[in-house]
């Protein structure tokens, strides 16, 4: 499986105004830094420890094949909708699975695409390598739905690029840094630890 992202959020869930009331930064001269760093540390979370989206966003997911079962597992939750379904057969035609054949749950982390019963995958020779297109759309869908934890923790690492903009450097090697604790502890409820 691959993703490939294809709108990006367009909020933040932590704002520029929280991130330096944060930060105790009362200048502006440092207001597109900071902005950056919240946008670092909500793409390094969401991908590198979350595996879930944390605000709304557009993504595809390219399969090789069709799932063995019924149902095909949407990455980065929590999911809110389907776009489309595609696939691609050998001789690079492309086609739309009705959306009439499939359920969308996006109650369950990650989300998925269940068949309804007496449907089956199209049995289309697909092309060798990306021959399953899903458009989908993911994320908390307003600032306010995402949980205090973690925006508390973007703010924590937020703080902590502030602070150290510069690795550590010790002799011949560089000192390698882990998320602080306290980062690892607020977001360990909404880690996703299977990535489909």
């Amino acid at each position: 499986m691959a993703i490939v992202i294809v709108t990006a959020p367009t909020d933040e869930p932590v704002t520029l105004a929280e991130a330096k009331a944060h930060l105790r930064v009362d200048i502006d001269d440092d207001d597109d830094l900071i902005e950056g760093f919240v946008a670092t540390a909500r793409e390094f979370l969401e991908v590198n420890v979350l595996r879930r989206a944390i605000l709304t966003q557009t993504w595809d997911m390219y399969e090789d094949a069709w799932p063995e079962s019924d149902r095909l597992d949407v990455p980065l939750p929590p999911l809110q909708s389907v776009t489309w379904v595609k696939y691609t057969d050998d001789t690079g035609t492309v086609a739309t699975l009705s959306s009439g054949n499939y359920l969308v749950d996006t109650h369950r982390a990650p989300g998925r695409i269940v068949l309804k019963s007496g449907y089956t995958w199209p049995a289309t020779t697909l092309q060798a390598v990306n021959g399953v297109n899903v458009r989908f759309v993911c994320g908390w869908s307003a600032v306010e739905d995402v949980p205090k934890p973690i925006k508390q923790a973007i703010l924590l690492m937020v703080g902590d690029l502030y602070e150290n903009r510069e690795n550590t450097l010790i002799g011949q090697g560089m000192t390698i840094k882990e998320l602080p604790f306290a980062v690892q502890a607020l977001l360990m409820p909404y880690r996703v630890y299977t990535w489909v």
